[in-house]
Order: C-alpha cells, then structure tokens, then sequence
C-alpha cells in the first residue's frame, strides 16, 4: 500500500508548480493589460473564453474532470480579468462614470413630492430629510412621485424602500429601473404604530381594521388577538386615519402613527402595536440628477446576469476582490423572461474610490443591464 505521507508530499510538489504556474500566467496578463491600454480593447472577450474553456475540457478524460477544469479555468479567467481592470484603473483608463460630485444635495429652496397624505410616515422621513419648513406636495401613489419629477413638478422624491421586519418594496425597485431617476439620499425613522379611531370608541366597537398592508403585517401578534377584526388594506397608513376620520365610523379604526391621530383628530385607542419594537423603515431620496455626495458612503446598483450556472458568484467575486464590504442583495423576477432575474446589490464606497471604479468596470462589461441606482450617505435612525 501507497504511504499516504509520499502521497501528500507528491501533491505538495503538484500545488508548487501550479502556483509558480498561475504566477507565470498572471505575469502574461500583465502584458495582455498593457496591450489593451495602447490598442483601446475591451478586456471580457466571451467568444475567447468560451473557445478557449471548450479546448481546455476537451483536454480531459472524464466527465468529472472535465467539469472541474471548466470551473477551476473560468475562476482563473476572471482573476485574469480583475487584474487587469486593476491594472488599467491604475493607469487611469477606468472611464468616465456620469455622475456629479456635490458639496450636499440642495435642501432649501427645492420642491418635494411624497405619496400618501398629510400624516404619512414618508411625510415625517421627508421632514426629516429637508427640514420643517420644505416645499411639499402629495400623490396618491409611488409613480406619481416619479412621474412628478420627469414633468419638472418636483426636485425630489422620498419613497418607502425598506422595513425591517416586512423585507423590501418590490415595486420600488421595479420603479427605480423604469424612471431615469437615482438615489441621492437616504432617511431611516423608527415605526411606531397605534391604532386609531374616533374619540370614544372601545375596541369592543371595532368591526374593521385599516392600514398599509405592510402596517397590517408589522402589528400581526396584536391583530390575532382580535380575529374577529377584518383587515383592509389601503396605499398608505395616513390614508387609513383619514378614513377612518371621513366615515365618521365607530366600528372602524386604523394602523398610523400618533402624528396622523392628530392630523385627522383620531384617538389613540392602543399604542406600541408593532410586533417588534425596533421596527424602522429606509427611505430613499431621488432626483433625476446623476449627482453623489462628496462624503457619500453607499453604493445600490441593479444588473441582470447570463442565465448559467455560477454567474451571479462571478458578479459578485468583483467585491471581494476589490474588498467591498456588501451589505444587501436583494431580486427581483425580469417581466417577460421566466425564471431570470434582475438583482439589486448595495454595497460601502463611494464612486471616486479606486476599488469602487474597478469593481463597476468589471460588473459592467461581464454583466447585463447595468445600473448604478445611486451614490449616497446612509441615513441614521
């Protein structure tokens, strides 16, 4: 029997010379870089890869191995790759990003749109934002606000993207990739929902309970305690108090905040109903303008990846080499394309940082559909 001792220090002598190997390839890189530089060439050649990963399979002699030098050689292809975008943002042939650096986003003297009514919680995160005294009107729903910047209404729009406990706002994202329009800032406010109704009421008077589906889902512990309760939900929690206060309903009662009890002169019936008590939800602030903050420390974009095995980790390995820290991922189904997906990725850094332009330049020539949604400060509660 083989001495398993000989049989380590044989593959120790193997993983020598694929090291010094790899080295040797990486320093032929380094030309192949040199070489893109002077002639303008792309470095993702796919038509090159793909030959050249069907010649080095075709090499072996099981199905196996043949699997294994196809992944093993893709993985030395995009480290071949990301040495040369390294390469080439150092000799400074990174492109042009289109966006603006700025001192701060304008807060006075702007125009502000926001869905919902009086009372809303995105009322409070933009106020916030941009202080008492902002200009600002309401719509009834998210694509107004978007809409109201393509017609110059608005500067600026403050949308509801994430809660802590309810998970992201699909339709958010699905906005942000129709409108030409990205996020300039960011508001996180505690969510601190009660239950609201007419001066008076008991909850034995309660038949019907109203609120933002996501008000309904954020205080479901405290609504299976009244099962007997019917829900509805409606666009927004502001809106809920506000009809409550209309129908002059007894039997009726909302999930807002204590702000829009006072607006529409509701009564706290029950408060600290959400079912977690750290509940906050992340605003965003968008602007039609490609403009990033000076001290901005968040990046979001969206891609859309090829539909085979492995390319999402492709993407993704552009951060790990770079060292950027990723902090969300999120995705969402492309209309019209069963079963492919488009993902909305934030990560720490801001556009000017070298590591940040050589992380772009990779995703965006080896990905599809690229967007860089936003360079933006990350908000606080």
């Amino acid at each position: 029997m083989t001495d398993l001792s000989a049989l380590r220090k044989e593959i120790d002598a193997i993983d020598k010379q694929i090291v010094e190997l790899y080295e040797k390839r990486m320093t032929v890189c380094e030309a192949v870089a040199e070489y893109k530089i002077q002639n303008g060439k792309k470095v993702f050649d796919k038509e090159r890869e793909d030959a050249k990963l069907a010649a080095l399979t075709a090499m072996t002699h099981s199905a196996f191995n043949s699997h294994g030098i196809e992944e093993l050689f893709r993985q030395i292809m995009s480290m071949s790759r990301k040495l040369q975008y390294q390469l080439l943002t150092r000799e400074g042939v990174s492109g042009r990003l289109p966006f603006t650096q700025v001192e701060d986003v304008e807060k006075e003297n702007v125009r502000v749109v926001f869905q919902g009514v009086e009372g809303a919680y995105t009322q409070a995160a933009m106020k916030q934002y941009f202080g008492e005294q902002v200009k600002a009107f309401a719509v009834p729903k998210w694509r107004d606000t978007l809409e109201a910047i393509a017609e110059g209404m608005a500067d600026f729009a403050v949308l509801p993207i994430e809660n802590s406990t309810a998970g992201f706002v699909s339709e958010i994202y699905d906005l942000l990739m129709k409108y030409d329009d990205y996020i300039v800032g960011e508001q996180i406010i505690r969510i601190e929902h009660t239950l609201l109704g007419l001066p008076g009421t008991r909850l034995s008077d309660i038949k019907t309970v109203y609120s933002h589906e996501q008000g309904l889902m954020q205080c479901e512990e405290f609504l299976n305690t009244h099962r007997e309760w019917q829900q509805e939900a409606m666009d927004n929690t502001a809106m809920a108090a506000k009809k409550v206060a209309k129908d002059q309903d007894a039997s009726q009662a909302a999930i807002a905040s204590a702000f829009a009890g006072e607006v529409f002169g509701l009564e706290v019936l029950k408060k600290n109903i959400s079912t977690s008590a750290g509940n906050s939800t992340r605003f965003i602030i968008v602007s039609n303008q490609r403009i990033f903050q000076k001290d901005a420390n968040k990046i979001s974009i969206c891609f859309e990846t090829p539909h085979r095995s492995g390319a999402l980790y492709n993407i993704l390995s552009h951060f790990i080499y770079n060292n950027l820290n990723m902090s969300k991922i999120e995705s969402r189904p492309i209309p019209e394309r069963n079963w492919e997906y488009r993902f909305f990725v934030d990560v720490e850094g801001n556009l000017n940082d070298s590591a940040v332009k050589n992380a772009l330049r990779g995703i965006t020539e080896e990905a599809a559909n690229v967007k860089i949604l936003g360079n933006y400060c990350g908000g606080n509660v």
